[in-house]
């Protein structure tokens, strides 16, 4: 069995690592399975990629695409082009893709194409958001799909929901939160913590890159106002993703307790938000992390497709309009804030379920 492991962005790297080293303690227990290790290139940026192999133990991509930069459909172009070029020269068997970034929609489409399989972890969710992109890749993903490894039971009822066989869904958990159980004892303090003066518990993490939230230099502006009101002068560490770095050149904004810093590493960032306070966020992924390690999370969106987090977890949708930030920081302040609790499968084990049914799969 030889297996196609597509990354290409940050979130793929977090979930993909615990599939790797499960497929190698597998190997050497005698099972006849191979992988290779394909970067599209899609993010170039050393702190939104490289950074992630080393820290998650990643070994180097036996293939890169180089496929980064440009407009969306540039982008799926290349990588697109890049994958097709390579399957003719060196063929797979199975096709893995993992969440909704273009690159995992894009070589999913080049392998249907040339007959191999293709199995989707992250299968299934849905924000029902035709204006993200992600949902696109989502939707476009899981319609030539063989098997889809998924993280709810919400996610197995949209596919059931489409015309999916039980015996295609295979319901997994989460990798990231495999990832995030092995180095949870690994976490690194970042050197800001101490020139910042954080304290445990008295802080909030702020990460914001949709373009609802930061596309608009007046609505960025008021709701980056509105947290600072809503903060109460407790310090706010804001990573900030190079798509909103852009749209803050012009703004000026500067808060005595405002701390915009680059975008962390991967045990760096998930240090400061299992210290923090609270999170507020846009990210969907940030709201799995902050559900598993109990920190109460803020999400800045009008739909999430991860709602577990919310019937289960530490998170709260509190919609794009700047005027509910504040209510949402009275509710936390006030100690009314949801406990949340851990959500089926996440358990650090659902690489292992992963690989225990791909050994099943019959090849083409």
């Amino acid at each position: 069995m030889n297996i196609d492991i597509i990354v290409g962005a940050r979130p793929n790297f977090m979930k993909i690592a615990p599939i790797i080293a499960e497929i190698k303690r597998v190997k050497q227990l005698g099972e006849n399975i191979n992988y290779r290790l394909i970067h599209t290139g899609q993010h170039y940026d050393k702190k939104m990629s490289g950074d992630f192999f080393e820290e998650l133990g990643i070994p180097e991509p036996d293939e890169n695409l180089g496929a980064g930069g440009g407009t969306q459909a540039e982008q799926t172009a290349a990588i697109m082009v890049g994958y097709e070029k390579l399957l003719m020269t060196k063929a797979a068997n199975i096709c893995l893709v993992v969440g909704d970034v273009t690159s995992s929609m894009a070589c999913a489409i080049v392998a249907k194409k040339q007959h191999l399989l293709v199995v989707h972890v992250e299968a299934g969710i849905r924000s029902r958001d035709l204006t993200m992109p992600e949902e696109i890749n989502r939707m476009v993903t899981d319609s030539i799909t063989d098997y889809f490894y998924t993280t709810s039971e919400t996610a197995n009822q949209n596919l059931r929901k489409v015309g999916i066989e039980d015996n295609r869904i295979i319901f997994v958990g989460n990798t990231m939160i495999d990832t995030l159980l092995k180095n949870i004892s690994r976490l690194k303090k970042p050197a800001i913590f101490e020139e910042f003066e954080l304290k445990e518990d008295n802080y909030f993490v702020l990460t914001l890159h949709r373009p609802a939230n930061v596309d608009g230099e007046q609505k960025l502006k008021t709701l980056l106002d509105r947290i600072i009101e809503g903060s109460k002068s407790l310090p706010i560490l804001f990573p900030v993703h190079p798509r909103t770095a852009k749209n803050l050149q012009n703004l000026g904004i500067k808060a005595p307790n405002l701390f915009m810093v680059e975008p962390m590493s991967y045990l760096e960032f998930n240090f400061v938000v299992k210290n923090s306070k609270a999170v507020i966020t846009d990210s969907g992924g940030i709201t799995e992390e902050t559900t598993q390690m109990g920190i109460p999370c803020i999400t800045l969106r009008n739909n999430t497709e991860r709602p577990e987090t919310i019937e289960i977890g530490t998170n709260e949708l509190i919609g794009t309009n700047p005027d509910n930030v504040l209510p949402a920081f009275e509710k936390l302040f006030s100690g009314n804030w949801k406990k949340g609790g851990i959500p089926p499968f996440w358990d650090g084990k659902t690489s292992e379920r992963i690989i225990e049914h791909l050994l099943t799969v019959e090849q083409k």
